[in-house]
């Protein structure tokens, strides 16, 4: 009897209707980049263990909006852009797990239903939102990229708006920032089917780009609000100090990570 297929759910006769495709994914994207620093212990209270805050600047956040189109191997889902594009925007903090510095994730939307899929593959904690940014082009009223261009940013989560920013570019930059500049340290956690039986499913894993390419990436400063929403936690992230914003298109391929460490319990613990 043939078996159904797919990478993810749903599986089927064909393997058609997967959320996802087996990687290697691919991604094109405008990232939109603001630093600052918040309370060290609002970080810490979003690491489990084993992981640590940083040794240095252990307060500082990034908050990222994307706009995406990616695509399988093949490539295909780019003449189909319904399959292709999507935007995002996380939180990233920094961490220390036996003595390496790692990038980490604490929250972050999405508006397609196979980013979430991918997230909860790769660990990060993918919600849905309404996310929109500023589009840079060399036409028309859009704004060019150069000094005092002026880029919008909105957050929305379950009909409220938690995040806004506008960035003004002062400039060419060598960096787009630091606190999401390393391998990504992330937990992939299930919930037992039985109750009161933990995690089915309980992993530390370790993920990063398996190539990258980018654009010139531009600096400047950013008007940063983050607002309280019943179901959302972005603004115990208050902002403290601004460090700088960024922009920069940026071409990734992510082809799988690596364990860590596993908890998984086994059947009947």
């Amino acid at each position: 009897m043939t078996g159904v297929r797919g990478y993810f759910h749903p599986k089927t006769a064909t393997g058609a209707a997967s959320l996802v495709p087996a990687p290697p994914w691919r991604y094109s994207g405008d990232l939109l980049t603001v630093e600052y620093r918040t309370d060290p212990a609002r970080v810490r209270e979003l690491l489990p263990p084993p992981l640590e805050t940083a040794p240095d600047d252990p307060g500082a956040v990034a908050l990222i909006w994307a706009d995406w189109q990616s695509c399988s191997a093949s490539g295909e889902e780019l003449l189909d852009p319904v399959r292709a594009q999507y935007k995002e925007a996380f939180a990233a903090v920094r961490c220390s797990y036996r003595g390496r510095l790692y990038s980490r994730c604490v929250y972050i939307w999405v508006d397609k239903d196979f980013a979430i899929a991918r997230g909860l593959h790769q660990g990060y904690p993918k919600k849905l939102g309404s996310i929109h940014q500023t589009r840079p082009h060399p036409f028309g009223p859009a704004p060019r990229l150069e000094a005092g261009a002026r880029l919008g940013a909105t957050l929305a989560a379950a009909d409220r708006r938690i995040a806004q920013a506008v960035v003004t570019l002062h400039g060419p930059s060598s960096t787009s920032g630091f606190v999401n500049a390393h391998p990504m340290a992330h937990h992939r956690w299930l919930p037992s089917i039985e109750k009161g039986k933990g995690l089915a499913l309980d992993e530390l894993v370790e993920s990063a780009a398996a190539s990258f390419d980018g654009g010139q990436a531009w600096t400047g400063e950013a008007e940063l609000e983050l607002f309280e929403a019943p179901t959302e936690e972005l603004a115990r992230l208050a902002v403290r100090e601004p460090i700088a914003a960024y922009y920069r298109q940026v071409g990734v391929v992510w082809d799988g990570g690596r364990l860590l460490e596993s908890h998984t319990s086994g059947a009947g613990d």
